[in-house]
């Protein structure tokens, strides 16, 4: 992409892209949007604009439509708002109860896992169907130059302004070729937490991935729903016979496997695809930069040493109180957090407070969670 004007911007084939807050809407299936906006934004109606892309969602959406008014308070109020506040007025309902708890969900700690115990300390790393950036903020808080894609703009204005300022940013189809990002960039870790089976075709997008990893980089896929597993979210699962299809070279984990070994300090324990046929989920590194597995110490799976920790907001009065019935029958099984905690409200991430973190008692939450 190559800036057009201060709003605009050109992909490789000359077409023009709205671009908000430094967020390129490149999002191919969207063609009428796209001009309405940008028509606005030539007008000099920056928030109009906005409220029109924080509207949009992706394909599988069966929620509500925001409100167009509590877009525009959103738009007039963002810097005085929550997290919590902001997925409010973009009626984001059980999708915002997962993005406002993804800190503590065993899911995410099982990414960093996977990520840690093939640490390469890479340089760059490129994260598709990021959502509002949690992974993208652990890598840039370890220096890693971090660039996210995803489907749905107002997840990456979310990331933009309270989860990960300082990650690239674009709003794209990634079952839409090609892809707004230089066909030549090439990534040192390039990653798909929790999104990979929504994803069509994969076999295609899996071949940018690659790409994108070159001849040195590698990938991270983690949490692949298993179809032949009874789960509660949309999407377009993969069998364990399909997944060894897709990554003949993989390094493959049952999902829950990797939160296991984050917590017992260990190297995770692969197995062939064939062997994970029980799994709830898969976890797959592959490609020509990818290593062993070592043991996760939490040089990624815990908050950088030093960083402001507060209490799981789950909890309250010392026991866990779940933001709904579905997200305990989803993540409750596998909290790594007890059901009842001593630890205190605040803390500093140290040696001391470690084993709360990695629990997920204690949490490096945004600032304005």
């Amino acid at each position: 992409m190559t800036p057009d004007t201060a709003h605009s911007a050109r992909d490789a084939s000359g077409r023009r892209w709205p671009v908000i807050d430094g967020i390129a809407f490149a999002r191919a299936s969207r063609p009428e949007l796209a001009a309405e906006a940008l028509a606005r934004l030539d007008a000099g109606d920056r928030d109009g604009a906005l409220v029109l892309l924080l509207a949009d969602q992706d394909d599988w959406w069966r929620g509500p439509v925001a409100d167009p008014q509590a877009l525009r308070a959103l738009v007039a109020g963002r810097a005085g708002l929550t997290l919590r506040e902001a997925m409010a007025h973009l009626s984001w309902g059980p999708v915002g109860d997962y993005f406002a708890h993804r800190w503590s969900d065993p899911t995410f700690l099982a990414g960093l896992a996977l990520m840690e115990a093939h640490w390469t300390a890479p340089r760059t790393a490129f994260e598709l169907a990021c959502g509002i950036g949690q992974y993208l903020r652990a890598l840039t808080q370890r220096g890693v130059a971090a660039t996210g894609a995803d489907v749905v703009f107002a997840k990456l204005w979310v990331a933009r302004h309270w989860v990960a300022p300082e990650a690239e940013l674009v709003c794209l189809d990634a079952a839409m070729q090609p892809w707004p990002i230089g066909e030549g960039r090439r990534f040192d870790l390039v990653a798909c937490h929790d999104a990979f089976y929504f994803l069509e075709p994969k076999g295609p997008i899996l071949d940018r991935l690659r790409r994108m990893a070159g001849d040195e980089g590698w990938l991270a896929i983690g949490h692949v729903h298993n179809r032949d597993w009874p789960n509660l979210s949309a999407g377009a699962a993969l069998t364990a016979e399909e997944l060894a299809s897709l990554f003949p070279d993989a390094i493959a984990y049952d999902d829950a496997e990797l939160t296991r070994a984050a917590l017992d300090r260990r190297a995770p324990v692969s197995a062939p695809p064939a062997a994970l046929r029980g799994a709830e989920a898969f976890s797959v590194v592959a490609g020509p930069g990818a290593i062993e597995a070592q043991p996760v110490t939490g040089a990624l799976a815990l908050p950088p040493e030093g960083a402001f920790l507060r209490r799981n907001p789950l909890y309250a009065d010392g026991r866990i109180a779940w933001p709904s019935e579905r997200y305990e029958r989803e993540y409750g099984p596998r909290a790594t957090y007890p059901a009842r905690t001593t630890c205190p409200e605040h803390a500093v991430a140290t040696a001391e407070t470690a084993e709360w973190a990695m629990r997920r008692e204690l949490l490096d939450l945004p600032e304005r969670w």
